[in-house]
């Protein structure tokens, strides 16, 4: 796996929220699988992918400057583009759209514009990602599964955990062997082997970690989306949780993008 993996939500790039201690849930023992059952469940659920997506999404987000809760729409469609329009006190403050190649966000409450590619996130907060990257997390697709890529049981009695890495490679503090540069992936298969309970990316090349927490799911128009999700980042240059529901969801629905420039905008400084 040679990609470096990326912060994800962009839009949020320009936002935060609160920071609400979250206290662990007690996991179960949980029933013995087999690696290649679970890695099979991986596959199955890297196939589910709607063509469109719509989500109302409240979101708190802290890090290390800024704290704030704000309500986003967001509409996507499937390997194409994104688009997120955040308000705050009900006030339409942030339209971004995310595309494979670019990225654009026009931040109204300045009056200002950025245009530029998802390398602004990797200078942003010191980690890579793609726009493929981003919908698997806000889908809860398992992140970059590859058919190709040999897969590791990690053992736990509470959580089925299958890693893109051996366990031995991994340092005590979760880190990858200093040598290598790509990253791990763990992924944490519900119980019921339905969907993921979470995902942990750790680097290799610097201290960033990231983990996501999918604490409940909704099923909808035929499929399993999230409904709550935690994000937590601790990057060299930032640290960040995030607390996202999902409402009004719609999967498979024609969705229409919306990004408009004022006239006068410049870019942000």
């Amino acid at each position: 796996m040679n990609q470096n993996y990326k912060l994800l939500f962009i839009g949020l790039v320009l936002l935060s929220s609160c920071a609400k201690r979250l206290t662990e849930t007690a996991f179960p023992k949980v029933k013995r699988v087999k690696t290649p059952e679970l890695v099979s469940k991986l596959d199955s659920l890297s196939k589910i992918r709607p063509d469109s997506f719509y989500s109302k999404i409240s979101t708190k987000y802290i890090d290390t400057t800024h704290s704030i809760s704000v309500k986003t729409s967001l509409r996507m469609i499937s390997d194409s583009a994104l688009n997120m329009i955040v308000t705050y006190a009900a006030i339409p403050v942030v339209n971004a759209i995310i595309t494979k190649d670019s990225l654009k966000v026009v931040n109204k409450r300045e009056k200002c514009l950025v245009l530029t590619d998802m390398e602004f996130i990797k200078d942003k907060f010191g980690v890579d990602f793609t726009f493929k990257n981003l919908e698997e997390i806000i889908l809860g697709i398992p992140l970059d599964y590859d058919t190709t890529q040999k897969y590791f049981q990690i053992n736990d009695p509470h959580r089925h955990i299958i890693s893109s890495h051996r366990k031995r490679r991994l340092r005590n503090n979760d880190r990858l062997v200093k040598d290598d540069d790509d990253v791990a992936v763990e992924y944490f298969i519900n119980a019921n082997l339905k969907q993921l309970d979470g995902l942990k990316i750790i680097s290799a090349s610097d201290t960033t970690s990231i983990d996501v927490s999918y604490k409940t799911w909704q099923f909808v128009n035929g499929i399993n989306v999230p409904e709550e999700v935690i994000i937590r980042v601790s990057a060299p240059r930032n640290n960040l949780l995030m607390e996202l529901t999902y409402s009004k969801v719609a999967v498979n629905e024609p969705v229409e993008l919306y990004f408009i420039v004022s006239e006068g905008y410049e870019e942000c400084e």
